[in-house]
């Protein structure tokens, strides 16, 4: 049985808001309570209420503003997907400071607003985006196989993305004063017809290896034959609905 459970697609999940502006606070997010069955801020029990919040589908000059009619919806987070091929177009070519794809600035945006994060950086996506986020230089490999151990092209890849968007998130860490308070690690694999566990905690060791330390959680569909192998001891299980 899973008992750290996030519920939902428009992810109903939760932790009050912090402070906002003036100099950044550390804090300490992590999973307590009975069988590790709830959220924890600086020790203390908090609920998220978060919904969807994509910074590649809003033009930067509209982030400040969706952020705070978010906040006035009633949320406190936002779960955001960064679409790697929208940050390296070309193999090799990182931008993750251009004006439409500064998510270091996105992230700032959103604490000064007094909004928390979940990041979701894939490297599979969906969210009805080209590929699911993944390049398409990849496919010039002909034999290519996604989302796996077995493929050294894919795998080669994906290492690269992950170091060089791990800088760029390691200052937005909760516990670094930002407001990041937990990373997906991939999405919605359960679904996926070739399951690599070993995969999964590839991807999570990629993290810790590049300074982030997590905490981490997956996210699948609400059924035992989506979870089934697709879990991590220590991770925080999501089930999608709706």
């Amino acid at each position: 049985m899973w008992k750290r459970v996030i519920v939902g697609c428009a992810m109903c999940l939760l932790v009050e808001a912090h402070a906002g502006n003036g100099a950044p606070t550390a804090h300490q997010f992590s999973f307590g309570g009975p069988d590790n069955s709830e959220f924890l801020l600086d020790g203390r029990p908090f609920q998220m209420r978060s919904g969807e919040m994509h910074p590649d589908r809003i033009p930067p000059e509209y982030w400040r503003h969706r952020l705070q009619m978010a906040k006035a919806m009633g949320l406190n987070t936002v779960a955001i997907y960064v679409f790697w091929n929208v940050h390296e177009s070309e193999e090799g070519c990182y931008d993750f400071s251009s004006a439409p794809r500064d998510i270091g600035r996105f992230l700032r945006l959103a604490r000064e607003e007094g909004l928390w994060v979940l990041l979701r950086p894939g490297p599979y996506c969906c969210g009805e985006w080209d590929f699911g986020g993944i390049p398409t230089y990849l496919l010039r490999h002909p034999e290519l196989k996604l989302r796996t151990l077995a493929d050294a092209h894919y795998v080669k890849a994906v290492e690269n993305y992950l170091k060089a968007l791990a800088k760029v998130v390691r200052p937005h860490l909760v516990e670094n004063g930002g407001p990041i308070l937990m990373i997906q690690i991939e999405n919605e694999y359960g679904s996926y017809p070739r399951r690599d566990h070993d995969y999964l905690v590839w991807l999570r060791d990629l993290w810790v290896q590049a300074g982030v330390p997590g905490p981490f959680y997956t996210s699948d569909g609400a059924s035992e034959a989506f979870l089934k192998g697709v879990t991590l001891p220590g991770v925080a299980v999501g089930l999608d609905s709706g």
